[in-house]
């Protein structure tokens, strides 16, 4: 029996050719530098910050290249997906703003000429592929039972061997076509493999963009292609997968790469053009103990990306972290280029790191602070009130019952040459500026500093508030304050007071020290100057009275 009448019998319903497909998804009409690359998840759960790296990386790296990034789903382990996981995954890229070319936009819909995008759905074109390998003598049908398998590790274990189905290990790679198609014939179920013809003793090179030339040995492992249920391995489906959907680039992470034999096999075996590899290395962390382990998606929080957004921390400086993490001369360009986008920073494969990336998440947030002083207080207004709606909905009653309010609240110390930067993220902000609500000024706690007898505070109070005029400007304001310190015995020059500070009871600081505690129970806040204005006198009695 042919190998031609084996295929038939084993893939009675395929009608297409592989140079069908070919004149179906044709070269695509781009530059010859441009980089076409995909992410490529599995709807397992969350997508985590590896993954979103991966698919940062990926979309940088088209944009550069007038490229096309597109979005494939890889969902052939159905024991591993999770309901919803596509719509999960789908909702993670849009929140973080990585948009997509081509690719699915939800289990049902999705734009571009190279679909469908969703591995499930092309099991048609796969077997048109194993077809063409088993009539070729590239693939065979094995009717390995689970018990023979153990079987075949037990002896090799026993004889010290590697483990694997291979050479004279691989029982059904030497069984006659006539007795492989009485099997099937009889109903007995089979799943497809490679008939390798690699070496293990000679060396493959793998030129990575990343990595440089890695050596590896020649695959020679009968590796399953195609499931007994139909369903192809992720080895045998992204390689036809990227070959009709003409992709450049593979961009995935470093536990693939002892896989990359087999993988440049199954693109020579068809004679495709093998697309360049980018293996990415792991995220990693260093945890209490000190030690450098990979970020876990079951130990670290910040591994899930759902926790930036319950932490509402900016998506735009999620991006910048990311290209810090991405390439190392990101973050000098970053200071050079101070209000330039990301977009006019050219991404390098080879300035990634080979050995892994350190996530810092003290430094994430750093580049989060920067960047939300540089935005405008509406901006910011806008974000937390987003934020909370989902997250705190008392700060967005209150956000929603004062707008103008809360703006001016946000904009203090704001638009200067340097501006200030308390804000981490948008659910940091309620703790920085609660005191300014008078339905949040309760269960006070207050932090004060040199002077704490209550009779000399409120007797600061009461002669300041006398003074106090809402339209003075801030050097009348302040002169004000150095008159409190006249009337009660406290040094109104700081000079004077450094030079004999026995002859004072304190000074105009320590006084400014309890006009900011009675109004905000804090010792350090923005401007006194700016908080007393938008409080306004009548408030500021209030306050002071509830001393």
């Amino acid at each position: 029996m042919t190998n031609k009448e084996l295929a038939n019998i084993m893939y009675p319903d395929v009608s297409k050719t592989i140079e069908d497909y070919e004149k179906m998804y044709p070269k695509r009409n781009l530059d010859d530098k441009a980089v076409v690359t995909r992410f490529a998840p599995s709807p397992t759960g969350f997508v985590h910050m590896g993954s979103l790296l991966a698919a940062f990386v990926s979309r940088k790296a088209t944009k550069d290249t007038n490229g096309v990034f597109y979005l494939r789903i890889e969902d052939t382990d159905g024991k591993r997906s999770v309901e919803n996981g596509i719509e999960g995954i789908i909702s993670d890229l849009k929140a973080f703003d990585i948009k997509i070319d081509e690719g699915a936009l939800s289990e049902t819909e999705e734009i571009g000429e190279y679909g469908p995008y969703i591995q499930s759905k092309r099991i048609e074109i796969y077997h048109t592929f194993a077809k063409w390998l088993v009539e070729n003598d590239y693939a065979y049908p094995c009717f390995c039972s689970e018990e023979e398998l153990e079987e075949i590790r037990t002896l090799q274990e026993a004889q010290k061997q590697r483990i694997g189905y291979y050479g004279k290990y691989a029982k059904y790679r030497f069984v006659s076509n006539e007795e492989k198609a009485k099997k099937i014939q009889n109903g007995e179920k089979f799943v497809l493999r490679l008939k390798s013809t690699g070496d293990f003793n000679k060396r493959i090179v793998i030129n990575d963009l990343v990595r440089g030339r890695i050596e590896y040995p020649e695959n020679d492992i009968d590796h399953v292609l195609i499931k007994s249920d139909g369903v192809p391995v992720y080895h045998f489906a992204h390689v036809v997968d990227d070959h009709l959907m003409h992709t450049t680039h593979i961009s995935r992470g470093e536990e693939w790469l002892p896989s990359t034999p087999l993988h440049i096999e199954l693109f020579n075996k068809f004679g495709f053009e093998v697309p360049k590899f980018c293996h990415l290395g792991l995220l990693m962390k260093i945890d209490d103990e000190g030690v450098r382990r990979k970020l876990s998606k079951r130990k670290d929080p910040e591994a899930a990306v759902s926790y930036y957004h319950e932490k509402g921390i900016p998506v735009e400086a999620v991006s910048l972290y990311l290209m810090t993490i991405a390439n190392s001369n990101f973050e000098g360009w970053m200071d050079a280029n101070f209000g330039k986008s990301i977009d006019e920073f050219k991404f390098d494969y080879a300035k990634m790191s080979k050995s892994g990336s350190l996530f810092d998440v003290n430094k994430l947030l750093n580049i989060s602070k920067n960047y939300i002083s540089r935005l405008k207080a509406s901006d910011v207004y806008d974000a937390t009130l987003n934020w909370a709606l989902d997250f705190d909905k008392e700060f967005y009653d209150l956000l929603v019952k004062y707008k103008d309010y809360s703006i001016a609240i946000l904009n203090i110390e704001r638009e200067q040459k340097k501006p200030r930067k308390d804000f981490e993220s948008y659910s940091s902000i309620k703790s920085y500026i609660w005191y300014m609500y008078d339905e949040l000024f309760t269960n006070l706690n207050y932090e004060w500093q040199n002077i704490t007898d209550k009779d000399e505070i409120k007797k600061i109070l009461n002669i300041y508030l006398n003074k106090y005029d809402i339209n003075d400007d801030k050097d009348t304001w302040f002169n004000k304050m150095k008159e409190v310190c006249d009337e009660l015995g406290y040094a109104s020059d700081m000079k004077k007071y450094k030079e004999n500070p026995n002859d004072y009871k304190g000074n105009v600081a320590d006084i400014s020290n309890v006009l900011r505690v009675a109004l905000t129970t804090k010792a350090m806040t923005p401007d006194l100057y700016e908080i007393m204005k938008l409080l306004g006198k009548e408030k500021m009695e209030k306050r002071f009275n509830m001393v």
